[in-house]
């Protein structure tokens, strides 16, 4: 049996510019985080006393199926044909679970096929650097499930840590980690809110408009760009102040929200208005927008006022996660065959 740990993320600023609709004729890039809120994968080969040939446990759902191309999940199916598990006579088992619900904006679909991936390819006794697991992910769910996704997740989640992601060009994808003191690190990680909007959404749908209006949104999506490296330099920079962090995400989610229809709503403009009022500087919601996770940025001593203005939705602890997908349990897959 083999179990990855692969964790979620938090993107700051840049969103939009990963989507090779954008970055293939144009720089991309994003400044992002992954925490510790994690998806667990196992995957062992399944023995052969049972009527179904392949098993998959996910989201309090079960399927057996025969064969691979008899699988929904798409990301499971078409993972498993991409390692040519069709040329193996053995089944597989795969189980999920997760810290945080999925369709909400932290990355959860990426860091499920990247979890899987590892953990498929380590079961075949392959062991993909952080960089192919990145590679091959963004292949599976942009070309072979036709996902309407960027880049940034797949990459984000693979190598884990606080980066700066950089898209086209020669290399395709440059990570460059962000190196604060660890004073700054904790500073920048004690001004962040975690808020459920109690509400999900199909992330490729509004996506999909993203894409759709990447043409007439130019002017924006370079804007956003821009902040990214302003981002970077506030962090990095002891002359400025963190409330210069969170005035930026301010104004990025100002830009955002404006990108397509359907990245914010009534309700959620609530959510940002009270936290606001409350005494947070900035924040946005995180992924493609339409529910899923809000992330405030205030001062410490800010925080009680807002979590109780907001005492309605969860407010979910978190730090950063440094490691990115890992192989937590490995034992030998047994090669006998029955």
């Amino acid at each position: 049996m083999i179990i990855t740990k692969t964790p979620f993320r938090l993107s700051f600023f840049g969103g939009g510019t990963d989507y090779p609709a954008w970055y293939e004729k144009n720089r991309g890039a994003v400044l992002s985080t992954t925490i510790n809120k994690y998806c667990y994968l196992s995957c062992r080969y399944l023995p052969p006393f049972f009527k179904y040939t392949h098993r998959v446990v996910y989201n309090s759902k079960i399927e057996m199926a025969k064969n691979i191309n008899s699988i929904d999940h798409p990301s499971v199916r078409e993972t498993m044909k991409f390692l040519n598990f069709h040329q193996d006579s053995r089944g597989i088992d795969i189980h999920y679970n997760a810290d945080l619900p999925a369709k909400s904006g932290i990355g959860s679909s990426s860091s499920f096929t990247v979890g899987l991936l590892n953990s498929l390819s380590a079961l075949k006794g392959e062991m993909k650097s952080k960089y192919q697991l990145a590679l091959e992910a963004i292949h599976i769910e942009q070309n072979m499930v036709k996902e309407n996704v960027g880049s940034q997740d797949q990459t984000a989640v693979s190598f884990g840590g606080l980066n700066k992601i950089e898209f086209g060009g020669p290399q395709h994808i440059s990570v460059n980690p962000i190196t604060l003191s660890g004073d700054r690190l904790n500073h920048l990680q004690s001004h962040m809110l975690l808020f459920f909007t109690d509400f999900s959404r199909e992330a490729s749908k509004i996506a999909r408009g993203w894409i759709k209006n990447t043409q007439q949104n130019e002017r924006e999506l370079k804007t956003m760009l821009a902040m990214v490296d302003r981002g970077v330099n506030i962090l990095n920079s002891k002359n400025y102040d963190l409330d210069e962090f969170g005035k930026l995400l301010h104004e990025s989610w100002k830009i955002k929200r404006t990108l397509a229809p359907w990245i914010t709503t009534t309700k959620i403009d609530d959510i940002y208005n009270e936290g606001r009022r409350a005494g947070a500087i900035g924040g946005k919601l995180l992924g493609a927008g339409g529910g899923g996770f809000m992330l405030l940025f205030a001062r410490p001593e800010k925080h009680k006022k807002i979590k109780e203005r907001l005492k309605k939705f969860l407010c979910v602890p978190i730090d950063f996660d440094f490691l990115g997908s890992q192989i937590i349990y490995y034992s030998q897959p047994n090669e006998d065959k029955y």
